[in-house]
Parts: structure tokens; sequence; C-alpha cells
């Protein structure tokens, strides 16, 4: 049915039907239905057809929404709360009414096609030649259509006439705000993208020697990492919680602590990776692209097959970790488990300086298995390393076990 033909009540359908599918509870169908009732409401009282709404009008309504004093006998929620419910029953709403919308007509200039095109071969030299992970590449073509869409601004866009001080004005301009390491791999993005500009004959010369990088030595920073004893501490207190939420969270801290899994891989991982009867895991490394069969340890194992038993939601997903409430899907990348790592380290009363999140988790175990003497090769390969350089920077966690072998400053050098 065409968006035109459709009443108000026959959008309130729809939307209870979607809210259905996904499964969300009976209170928020309830205020999803109420809050887009109203809008229909005011909507057809100031004329404007449901064929024609969009974001913009959205939010116009929410600005001059009168809010609720009262929630009838529920506690006095706060006026925030009542418009966040609101925007995002209406942004529900149209995303439902958007699949009974005609197919918006395309404006793609040819400006944009050109973008498409060069970003596109950028991907495939990335691929073919420079064997660069999947991860890797999204993050590059990024910077690479932020920058042709800053130099079209700039002064059309035409490759051909780039020139250095192109290159300096936008690296003055990425630079605003952001740390040194940030600057670092904004430069190290653009040298790759000029690189392939002159391989592809799209530049005359190639202009990645004009780029000028801050400078960052090796092993400078010192990464986060918790304390044994806050390792224990916060997954002694997240196994007490056995909701559906808690034994979710307790398999994600039991991996992170015991293999020191990147947060992208604990998202990516699928039911299809554990092998339950060969007692094997199955890693695909987020960064190198590669894969690692470890053996799976009776502790993650039990905490994951006591979720997907008591704390998995019923779907067809085959990722094993999914949100906890609906619409129950996937977590989108590893990012997104910092809200729930953080939240538990706070429940435990941990506060650690530096990070707080998964990563921090992968630092502690790199430090345990430095002080029980595990070689840096082994480590290396349960981590995904590819090379021993990039486990070596876990050497400076060590701090207790360096000051047992450090040499004393001689007693002329102090005199």
């Amino acid at each position: 049915m065409s968006i035109s033909k459709l009443s108000a009540g026959d959008c309130l359908s729809l939307l209870a039907s979607h809210l259905a599918t996904e499964r969300y509870c009976g209170n928020v169908t309830k205020n999803y239905l109420a809050a887009a009732k109203r809008f229909l409401q005011y909507a057809e009282g100031i004329g404007l057809g449901i064929e024609t709404v969009q974001r913009p009008e959205v939010e116009h309504y929410l600005s001059t929404l009168r809010l609720f004093r009262k929630l009838r006998s529920r506690p006095r929620r706060s006026p925030r709360w009542v418009r966040r419910l609101h925007r995002s029953a209406l942004h529900m709403l149209l995303r439902v009414l958007d699949a009974h919308r005609p197919l918006p007509v395309s404006h793609t200039t040819a400006r944009d096609l050109l973008h498409d095109r060069v970003v596109k071969e950028y991907d495939d030299w990335m691929s073919n030649l420079r064997g660069l992970s999947a991860i890797t590449r999204e993050d590059r073509r990024s910077e690479a259509l932020r920058f042709l869409q800053w130099l079209e601004k700039r002064d059309g866009g035409v490759l051909a006439d780039l020139a250095v001080a192109d290159i300096d004005a936008y690296v003055q301009w990425r630079s605003v705000g952001v740390r040194r390491a940030t600057v670092k791999s904004i430069t190290t993005k653009l040298r790759s993208l000029l690189r392939h500009l002159h391989f592809a004959g799209r530049t005359s010369r190639d202009l990645s020697t004009a780029v000028i990088a801050p400078t960052l030595y090796a092993l400078e920073g010192i990464p986060s990492a918790l304390r044994a004893a806050d390792v224990a501490k916060v997954l002694q207190m997240t196994r007490r919680d056995q909701t559906p939420i808690g034994r979710r969270d307790y398999a994600i801290l039991a991996l992170l602590s015991v293999y020191g899994m990147r947060a992208g891989e604990i998202t990516n991982l699928r039911l299809g990776d554990i092998d339950w009867k060969r007692s094997r895991l199955h890693v695909r490394h987020s960064k190198t692209g590669a894969t690692s069969e470890l053996p799976l340890l009776r502790v993650p194992g039990d905490a994951i097959l006591d979720y997907l038993r008591d704390g998995r939601p019923e779907t067809t997903l085959r990722e094993v970790f999914l949100r906890s409430r609906a619409p129950y899907r996937a977590f989108r990348c590893g990012s997104t488990l910092y809200t729930p790592i953080r939240r538990r380290l706070a429940s435990a009363a941990i506060n650690p300086p530096g990070k707080k999140g998964p990563h921090a988790f992968r630092h502690a175990r790199a430090v345990s298995l430095l002080r029980s003497s595990v070689s840096l090769k082994v480590i290396g390969d349960l981590l995904g390393h590819r090379s021993v350089d990039s486990t070596a920077a876990y050497l400076k966690l060590a701090t207790e076990d360096l000051r047992n072998v450090a040499l004393e400053i001689p007693t002329a050098v102090l005199s």
C-alpha cells in the first residue's frame, strides 16, 4: 500500500506490527504507540500529510512538545526522559513508513561519481597490491573520501592540479583539536592515498613525501592495564549477576581475561567458531585478518555455554553475543563493548588510570603471561600479533619484573 493512502490508524498498526516482530516488551510498545498517536494527531491538526513527514518535521514537533507533568500512577519522569522516549518512538515510526515510500530520485552528481570511482580504485589497490585488512581499508577509505570532498570545496577538486599547499592546508584543517597520535594516523592514511593517486596516474608527482607528520617515538606511551586483583574482582562481581545481561557480560569478560581478545574479535565471534566436540575456539583477528585456533578452556567455555542456555535471546542470528534488549541485534562493532565493560568496572568499584574498556583486559593478560615467563612469541600468537615487536610493547607494563633486573647507578654518576 502506498504511504499516501495510509491513515493514522494504518500507521499505528504498522508500528505495532514492527514492535511485535522485534519483540519489544509491553511497556515499550504501549509508550511508543501513545507517542506516535499523539504526533499523528498533531500532524493531522496542522494539515501535515503522512507522506511528507520527515526528520525535520519530527524535530520541530519535539522542540514544541509540551511534556507530561505526571505519567499517571508512575513516578514523575524528567522532561529529558519523556522527550527521548518520543524521539525514539517517532524515529521508529519514520523507519516503518519509509518502507512504504517510493524510492527517492537519485541526485548523484558527476563529482560524486568521480569520488566513488577514485575510492573504489583505492580500495582495490589496498586489497590486491598491499594486502591490507578490511577494517584498515574501511578506515582509509573514509579518510580518502573526506579528503576528496574537502578538496572539492577548496578549489574544485581537480586532482591533476593537486599541490603541496593543498596537502599542508588539509593536514592543518584535520589537526585542529586532536592529539599527536591522531594527527600521525591522519598523515599516514593521507600518504597512502597520495601514493595510490600517483600510481594510478591521477597526479603527476608523488606528493606523499610532502606530508609532514609529528614524530612519535617507539614505545613512548605506557599501555593501560588492570591489576590481576582487579580482573579477579570484576569477574567475581559479574558472575554473581545471574540476569541475561550478567551472563553475557561474564562470558565476554572471561574471553577478555583468558585469551586477551580484541573487542572486535568478540563481537564478530559466531556460533560456528566454537567447536564443542574438539574443545576449540576459532578466532578471526580483526586487525590482521588471520585466524587462530585456540583451546577452549573451561572457564570461558562454561561461561559461554551458560549464556547460550539461559541468557541469549531466541533468534536466528549466528553471532554469539547479542544486545540484551529489543531489537535483538549483534553488536555493531568492538567499540560498543566499552559501555558494558565500563559499567562492570564501576560496579566492582574499580577505577583504573587510563583506559577503562576491553583493551585494558588485553594488556592485563599480556602482563600476566609475561610474569609467568611465557615467551613473547607465544604471547604474540595468542594475541594475534604478526610481529614480536608488537608484543614487545607490553614489556613496559611488567614494571615489577623490570625492577628486579635493573642496573644500579654507579656511585661516580651520583656524585
